[in-house]
């Protein structure tokens, strides 16, 4: 965890050493909620074996769930937050009774068709901008005070809730239910013969990582101020999944190191050309080919 602990040390200080302009802490914001995104679904590639190719669809609804309140003008914290995080996990647990019951590329597509199916479900929302998206009334309150108004304290918050997502997931992985669920992913057949049913600790840690990453879409429609079903898209599942893989399927901290990296880099491209998507998807597959063990790895052999 030593790397994780140097880049939340380097976010925590970016405010003060000249990265401290609203444009900076949006974008810097931004990269560390996908991490949190990523982080949850680290927890079921990296750990329990599952790739999810519909991921998103648990972000997008805890961002949703943010809309449906903001137009109720509920607003509040501790109302929104546990709502967007049982609505998230809800749905996952609902799709995953179903999706766990395959595997490989079956349990890839099932997620993918259940993530297509809530996209195109937002979509179809008229009373909530339908394709054209919503633009929220104002940021979530906190005790009634809109302290997230405040990119700095915005930034921080975020910082926060990404560090407690990384202890927790590594709670989770070191306590037995995530022995054997990593078990699972190895050998289900083994796990089966020592007396362990594999299927309620995979179903329970996808439940987990969606209102994990529920969490994130609210912390997403609150730096954006602005939700749309492209939150939901399969593409973002796609680049969720990439993050992980990036930073590093072996270890937790590399989806934090790849979610950065992606963010960092597809913003970087951005400023150089318009043509940036040109440069940036070759340097992802390369990086793929010749990073083993994604960006954790290669930090480990310097």
């Amino acid at each position: 965890m030593r790397a994780a602990l140097l880049v939340l040390a380097a976010l925590a200080a970016a405010p003060f050493l000249g990265f401290g302009e609203g444009y900076v802490l949006t974008l810097l914001a931004r990269a560390m909620i996908l991490a949190m995104a990523a982080v949850s679904l680290w927890l079921l590639v990296g750990g329990a074996g599952l790739i999810s190719l519909g991921h998103a669809a648990m972000l997008g609804i805890g961002a949703y769930a943010v809309v449906v309140l903001d137009d109720a003008r509920i607003t509040e914290a501790a109302v929104v937050v546990p709502v967007a995080m049982m609505a998230a996990g809800l749905f996952a647990l609902a799709t995953g009774a179903v999706a766990i019951r395959t595997s490989g590329v079956h349990f890839i597509m099932i997620t993918l068709a259940f993530g297509q199916m809530a996209f195109f479900t937002t979509a179809s929302l008229a009373a909530y901008g339908g394709d054209d998206g919503y633009t929220l009334y104002g940021r979530t309150t906190v005790l009634g005070h809109r302290w997230l108004e405040d990119r700095l304290v915005f930034h921080y918050l975020c910082l926060g809730l990404l560090a407690l997502s990384l202890l927790g997931g590594r709670v989770l992985l070191d306590s037995r239910f995530g022995r054997v669920l990593r078990a699972a992913a190895e050998n289900p057949v083994r796990v089966q013969a020592v007396g362990f049913s594999p299927y309620p600790y995979r179903l329970l840690a996808y439940g987990i990582a969606g209102a994990v990453a529920g969490l994130a879409g609210v912390l997403l429609a609150n730096a954006a101020e602005f939700v749309a079903p492209s939150y939901l898209a399969w593409q973002r599942s796609g680049d969720l999944l990439f993050m992980v893989i990036l930073g590093g399927l072996g270890s937790l901290q590399g989806a934090v190191l790849g979610a950065l990296a992606f963010v960092l880099l597809e913003e970087w491209l951005g400023h150089l050309t318009q043509h940036w998507r040109l440069i940036f998807g070759p340097l992802l597959v390369l990086s793929v080919l010749f990073l083993r063990g994604g960006l954790v790895g290669l930090l480990r052999r310097g």
